[in-house]
């Protein structure tokens, strides 16, 4: 059970420890943002898991894009341009577009790029390390269009977007592979974006420009781990590689560089007021996605985003159900969803950047458990 001494104190005992989390801001309730769950990866044994973010809990887009504003009107006006924004693979790509989308309109240079772990034709920028992950290998590539390009090399102001940051690691690794590829050279200044904030001023301590942190929340974490405890045994999800299957879905939202949404997934699909949908991204495409479950809601259905992840997390405590199944771009890598299988819609639509038929039926199977309805929609 989770033990709440009070709304900026979180604790909760997992089966190889216990973790507790402490707030600096007295005005958040720690147990509206997050949720813990056991990691199977003998790296790191807990996992926080977003109540916003819409990749392992199903949430309303609406309070997704409320999540996106609230970061984005931290950043003061003054950021020098032009502005390189980073939206780190797979869980953050979505929030990192969010909070770029929110920002685009204020910085006229501005540019959005994801890390990835399926490589792309395109120039790579940089290749850098989370060792703590299931899959610990990152790509970056230069944008093709001459004009992002510039952004990017041109940048003075960089923004580095993920859903947490525990130790400031992940952060401090993209930005010593970016600064080593020497493309970079005019920055002048850095902006950490996260939900949740536990790292301190890991950064600040080792960044040799000065940097802004923005967040939901931050604080404190103490893990106290149980002695003996059995370590998990993680699946094989390490791949960054090409599969099998071609990427048939455009590259407008992120891998090769983004500065308008294009909003044109899905066009076809339409709804009515009360219909329950879920809609789910597929691992890193879910920016598009996202955009078609929010002008859903805006048609009156009462809408839920989640998506599909490689992350293997046990169920129980944060995570209530779980589906398993084969990736959709053939690298044969196991893949999941969380918090989906145990609840009711009217419809689903799975989205995603592979041919149809890429979609495991172990999946579809399990979908039509859920909802008598169940949609593949990609951009063929």
């Amino acid at each position: 059970m989770s033990l709440v001494n009070n709304d900026a104190v979180y604790r909760r005992t997992l089966s190889c420890g216990t973790i507790q989390v402490t707030s600096g801001q007295q005005d958040v309730v720690l147990d509206d943002l997050f949720d813990i769950a056991e990691r199977r990866n003998p790296k790191r044994a807990f996992l926080f898991v977003s109540k916003v973010l819409g990749r392992h809990i199903p949430v309303s887009p609406s309070i997704m894009r409320q999540v996106y504003r609230q970061l984005a009107e931290q950043f003061p006006d003054g950021m020098t341009g032009p502005v390189l924004v980073i939206g780190m693979a797979e869980t953050a790509v979505g929030l990192g577009a969010g909070v770029f989308d929110e920002l685009r309109h204020r910085f006229s240079e501005s540019v959005y790029l994801t890390s990835t772990r399926h490589p792309v034709d395109g120039e790579l920028l940089c290749e850098f390390k989370e060792e703590h992950s299931h899959a610990t290998d990152h790509l970056i590539y230069l944008p093709d269009d001459p004009e992002m390009r510039r952004r990017v090399c041109e940048a003075r102001t960089i923004v580095l977007i993920d859903d947490e940051a525990t130790t400031g690691n992940t952060f401090i690794n993209l930005l010593a592979a970016l600064r080593d590829t020497n493309r970079l050279a005019h920055l002048k200044q850095v902006v950490t974006v996260t939900l949740t904030d536990w790292s301190g001023d890991a950064l600040t301590k080792r960044c040799p420009l000065p940097v802004n942190t923005v967040s939901l929340v931050s604080g404190q974490w103490h893990w106290e781990p149980l002695p003996d405890a059995p370590v998990p045994v993680m699946p094989l999800v390490n791949v960054t590689s090409r599969g099998a299957v071609p990427v048939t879905g455009k590259q407008s939202w992120g891998r090769l560089g983004m500065t308008t949404p294009a909003r044109d997934l899905g066009r076809h699909v339409v709804t009515f007021s009360g219909e329950r949908v879920l809609v789910l991204g597929t691992g890193e495409f879910v920016w598009e996605p996202f955009l078609l479950s929010e002008r859903l809601e805006a048609q009156g259905a009462t809408v839920h985003y989640s998506s599909t992840t490689r992350s293997p997390i046990a169920t129980g405590f944060a995570i209530q159900s779980a589906i398993a199944f084969t990736d959709n771009y053939g690298l044969g890598i196991p893949n999941f969803v969380y918090n989906v299988a145990h609840q009711k819609f009217d419809r689903v639509l799975l989205c995603t950047e592979t041919p149809a038929e890429s979609v495991d039926q172990q999946l579809l199977t399990a979908l039509s458990n859920v909802a008598p309805v169940v949609e593949i929609v990609t951009y063929e």
